[in-house]
């Protein structure tokens, strides 16, 4: 059974709470149900900002809103602060259903046909693994982004999570944004294949 709660009680019990955002990215919504953050967490908008916004003030019964997996990180850091801490998991991450596009992609880069390969979210790289180990070609995959195609991330979680899987990022934007991204792969990406394959 699926709990559910009407906009406008969920827009009341939201209001006698304190609001944290992880960024801009939520306030227009928050907008729309006549909410405010009271805190916006600044770039890069990682869990440790989180923790530093949240360590000098006095709530201690925080609710988590989960994007896709856990934040074990984060939940156990705000418990190191003495707070009680629930998860709330509004979705998880599946696989797509169609999964000819990231089959094609993942036997693309078993051959070594890109230049750049740009990462947006922890998951999609879970996703060309597991995709890669079902076609056979995992090792070519890792191969060819460890040795070939330059890793641009979008942002220091996203760095995080490739570089705790072996995969050294060679593009990162200054600010952790989608344009952004394209434009420092744009800028940067000749340069490091140019490094990354003379030494491949």
């Amino acid at each position: 059974m699926i709990a559910r709660s009407s906009e406008a009680r969920l827009s009341s019990a939201l209001g006698k709470t304190t609001l944290v955002a992880r960024g801009p990215k939520p306030l227009p919504i928050l907008a729309q149900l006549g909410l405010h953050a009271e805190i916006v967490i600044p770039e890069p908008n990682t869990w440790k900002e989180i923790v530093q916004a949240v360590t000098p003030r006095s709530e201690r019964h925080i609710a988590i809103q989960e994007y896709g997996r856990p934040n074990i990180e984060l939940q156990t850091a705000l418990e190191n602060l003495g707070a009680k801490v629930t998860p709330v998991a509004l979705y998880r991450w599946d696989l797509p259903s169609d999964l000819e596009p990231l089959r094609a992609a993942a036997e693309r880069l078993a051959r070594r046909e890109f230049d750049v390969t740009l990462f947006t979210s922890s998951i999609q790289l879970d996703h060309l693994l597991e995709i890669a180990e079902q076609l056979g070609v995992q090792r070519q995959v890792r191969d060819a982004l460890q040795q070939w195609t330059a890793i641009a991330s979008v942002g220091p979680v996203m760095t995080a999570w490739l570089e705790a899987a072996g995969f050294p990022v060679e593009i990162v934007p200054i600010h952790p944004k989608m344009a952004a991204l394209v434009k420092a792969a744009a800028e940067q990406t000749a340069g490091v294949i140019a490094r990354k394959r003379s030494v491949s």
